[in-house]
């Protein structure tokens, strides 16, 4: 099919919207988006954290177009384990008036070369990538372009065969998610696929997540992101990863919960907020963590290197933490008739585990992202929700 000649899109200050960011840095080569002010950045404590917050959940363009034929050219960067590990492919998506019409995968990009063994990560520079959506309805119509949970990805060039408009203006309410991998994604098979963006699809909301894989910690640098950043609806999902690295003790997990909530109610003294505890996992429902991987397997197979009677001299399970954050969003409320709970097992408790086990005994695949998706539509967006339209 011959292609007509193609427009270039300016992707900053023009027509394009990127939403979904925190902050849009300009580039040398072209526009980043960011899920993490340039501020907080800098007190990024490790690599790890680093990596996660940069990868692109959520993120998006929107514009309105009759084009059929659409280019994005990317230059990715992947958190992988080596410089000569194959690349793992990310999906883009493209939804067109809030349907998702097509997808690709690339393999192109930097390496962000990171292991928990390793203390120091390094970049290898790598190549960029096109990505090209064709074969598309002639016709006006509004456009997103989902980018892939897992790579950092900066915007080189945006190429139409028709003329971009900005787009329509978006009609559903702005939510503010923070959460884990588990809501950042991790081993969803992409980005769609996962839970709160499913959700928002469901829903017509308009999702920005400051879900950050491995560091969902109460950090304060992400409480002031969240403090800072306008919204609607806000969700904090919080505990798995700090029962996961064994970070806190119970005496200080209350306050830091206090001073988290404390921080972004700074910002948002009325906005709903709904505090959410984590779904089932079986290792550390009861026993403390840190969870590791079993040795005694050679695919990732999540168990605990804690004990019940570490929770009786102060440590955290999944269990103590549900029972906190009930007591101290109960106890808030009667001040902040805005706060709500749920409790985590409402979306995926031990009788989902019995016929939808996660795969690594920690993180839900595509069937029970779907299910908490459904689930949370339901009990927060729906009537009587936290987030139900009132």
């Amino acid at each position: 099919m011959t292609v007509a000649p193609l427009l270039e899109i300016p992707l900053a200050g023009g027509p394009v919207e990127i939403r979904g960011a925190i902050a849009v840095d300009r580039t040398p080569r072209g526009v980043l988006p960011r899920r993490l002010g340039e501020a907080a950045r800098r007190q990024i404590p490790d690599d790890f954290m680093r990596a996660s917050v940069s990868q692109s959940a959520g993120i998006r363009l929107a514009f309105r177009s009759a084009a059929t034929h659409i280019e994005l050219t990317v230059l990715a960067t992947k958190m992988i384990e080596s410089e000569t590990a194959p690349m793992p492919a990310a999906t883009y998506e493209l939804v067109v008036d809030g349907v998702v019409v097509q997808s690709r995968a690339s393999t192109a990009g930097n390496r962000f070369v990171f292991t928990f063994e390793r203390p120091n990560a390094y970049l290898v520079d790598g190549e960029p990538d096109t990505l090209v959506f064709d074969a598309l309805d002639a016709r006006p119509k509004n456009v997103e372009l989902w980018l892939p949970y897992t790579d950092q990805v900066e915007l080189l060039g945006l190429r139409t065969d028709a003329p971009v408009e900005a787009p329509v203006a978006a009609s559903g309410r702005t939510w503010l998610h923070h959460g884990s991998s588990i809501s950042h994604g991790y081993i969803a098979s992409g980005i769609g696929a996962t839970w709160p963006v499913a959700t928002a699809r469901a829903t017509g909301a308009e999702l920005t997540s400051v879900a950050y894989s491995g560091n969902a910690v109460l950090d304060p640098l992400t409480a002031r992101t969240m403090r800072d950043t306008p919204a609607d609806l806000i969700s904090v999902k919080i505990g798995i990863n700090i029962v996961n690295g064994d970070l806190m003790r119970l005496r200080i997990f209350r306050t830091a919960v206090h001073g988290f909530l404390d921080t972004i109610r700074d910002g948002h003294p009325t906005t709903p907020l709904l505090v959410v505890s984590p779904i089932f996992c079986g290792p550390v429902e009861v026993a403390a963590g840190p969870t590791i991987q079993d040795p005694a397997r050679t695919e990732p197979w999540t168990i605990t290197a804690g004990t019940v009677d570490d929770v009786n001299a102060g440590k955290l399970s999944l269990g103590v933490v549900r029972a906190e954050l009930e007591r101290i969003v109960r106890e808030r409320a009667q001040l902040d008739p805005a706060i709500r709970y749920l409790d985590g097992l409402e979306l995926y408790g031990p009788d989902d585990a019995e016929l939808l086990p996660l795969p690594d005994n920690l993180h839900p695949g595509d069937d029970v992202q779907a299910l908490m998706a459904t689930r949370f539509a339901e009990r927060v967006f729906g009537p009587g929700g936290a987030f139900s339209a009132r």
